[in-house]
């Protein structure tokens, strides 16, 4: 079988509840990031919560990209691990439901990583993350037989802070090059690039074909306060380029051009898996004849249906028919 893309990231279980702006302020969450935390705290913060409703999802950024692909009408294939406990069990069989192909086996011992995901009434997503298993996905469970028939690797940013993790990144990427297979990255998270920026800017210099990242992880990457002069910066070493910028569309670059993408007005619910699904969307296209411009298109209103509901994932499967209607 060939694959459109082969992702590389952690398996992370989604619990999606809602809270305020003051309830983050008073138990000391930073608003609109990835915060490492332990179990203990995400039950503690749970607890305060308990009259409020949780949303369960399988997620990690890149397999909510993924998942959003097959949704599409791609194929696919991933490497993430999960533990042998219920949330194990119930990610690899959603993963499987899509006909994803997954052949990490599960560890032995060990939570599957779980991600505590607070919204707030602007539609904001904070995220505490207790990393579980996932965090042991290591160079030996990336797959080369399924990669090397993939056109694309895609790599998420955030297994770069954690040592096998960053191993099992690039030993994909490394596996990338042999089988001449593009190489996707995206950034995941500002913080990230705080801890990994000579990484990255290494491989944007390097081996990485097409980079996702936002606006605030351009600037960081860049140190510049403009998008457009961040986005022509990054192209400056990188072939393509996607930089979403929320509701305000995108900027996609390629072969020296700068192509606007608009954004998809929609009612905000939960931003959570935005630009998991925007990558979706774009790399759909690149891997099914569209072009940039369609494909930064699709990647908008792919984007759109997740921020206009709760939860990562596409309310349905698309037909090819639905992907061209959306773009008409």
């Amino acid at each position: 079988m060939q694959f459109d893309v082969y992702g590389v990231g952690n398996a992370i279980m989604d619990l999606q509840v809602r809270c305020s702006d003051d309830f983050l302020k008073d138990n000391n969450i930073e608003k609109g990031v990835m915060t490492l935390t332990e179990p203990e705290r995400q039950q503690e913060i749970l607890h305060a919560l308990s009259q409020h409703a949780v949303h369960y999802c399988s997620g990690g950024s890149a397999a909510n990209t993924i998942v959003g692909l097959a949704d599409l009408g791609g194929c696919a294939a991933y490497a993430g691990k999960t533990g042998k406990d219920d949330f194990g069990r119930r990610y690899l069989a959603e993963m499987r439901d899509l006909q994803i192909a997954l052949e990490v086996p599960s560890a032995e011992d060990g939570p599957t990583g779980t991600c505590v995901v607070l919204i707030t009434p602007d539609a904001q997503r904070t995220m505490l993350t207790h990393l579980g298993v996932s965090a042991t996905l290591d160079a030996s469970d990336i797959h080369e037989q399924d990669l090397s028939r993939s056109r694309y690797v895609y790599i998420e940013g955030y297994l770069f802070a954690g040592s096998s993790t960053r191993r099992a990144a690039l030993k994909a990427i490394d596996l990338a090059q042999k089988h001449h297979v593009r190489i996707a990255l995206t950034v995941s998270d500002p913080f990230i690039v705080d801890l990994c920026r000579d990484d990255f800017i290494s491989l944007i210099e390097g081996p990485v074909d097409l980079l996702f990242c936002n606006e605030l992880e351009a600037k960081a990457l860049t140190r510049r306060d403009n998008p457009i002069d961040c986005a022509h910066e990054l192209h400056r070493h990188c072939a393509n380029v996607a930089l979403t910028l929320g509701r305000r569309g995108s900027i996609i670059m390629h072969e020296n051009e700068l192509i606007p993408i608009e954004g998809v007005t929609v009612e905000a619910v939960d931003t959570t898996g935005a630009g998991d699904m925007y990558a979706a969307g774009v790399l759909y296209g690149i891997t099914h004849g569209l072009s940039w411009q369609q494909a930064g298109h699709l990647g908008s209103h792919a984007a759109a249906q997740i921020v206009a509901q709760l939860g990562a994932r596409l309310p349905r499967r698309y037909t090819h028919a639905e992907i061209e209607a959306l773009l008409d």
